[in-house]
Parts: structure tokens; C-alpha cells; sequence
């Protein structure tokens, strides 16, 4: 059985015609689908960090704020991180 799309109103007017007790199950139309979420959060989640790292090497750091994103930056950094241990 094959399932149709319908739009929004097409939905609602099908609803409105026919007002039986087993069509009156909701059918959930999403506005952002699943995928687009999803790389919405990831896409979120990068420019978190990147606003913590630009907030932390600048204000807590006493460092230029975009430096955080130059590689000698991590380098320098990895090199203390293994000189310590």
C-alpha cells in the first residue's frame, strides 16, 4: 500500500471532509527534517567551541584572539603538554 504526501493543507482539508474516528490519528509534519537537525547541532556544536576557544585563549589567556586558530598556537601547546609529563 503506497502512502501519498500530502501538504499541509491538502492534509487538512482531507481532514475536515472525511470526519471518521480513525482518521482522526494526528500525522506528525515536520518543518526541519531529522538530517537538517542534525547537522544543524553539529554545526552549533563547532561554533561553540570555537567561540570557547576564542573567549579562553583571549580573556583568560591575555592572547590575541584570533592566534587561537593558528597551528604554531597548538603546536606551542602540545609541546608544553608533553614537556610535562
Amino acid at each position: 500500500m503506497e502512502q501519498k504526501s500530502l501538504t499541509r493543507e491538502e492534509y487538512k482539508k482531507e481532514l475536515s471532509g472525511e470526519k471518521q474516528p480513525e482518521q482522526k490519528r494526528k500525522i506528525r509534519i515536520r518543518l526541519i527534517p531529522i538530517w537538517l537537525r542534525i547537522i544543524m547541532i553539529a554545526l552549533l556544536i563547532v561554533i561553540s567551541a570555537a567561540i570557547g576557544l576564542v573567549v579562553g585563549y583571549s580573556v583568560f589567556g591575555d592572547g590575541k584572539a584570533l592566534d587561537v586558530f593558528k597551528k604554531d598556537t597548538w603546536v606551542h601547546i602540545v609541546d608544553l603538554v608533553k614537556k610535562e609529563s
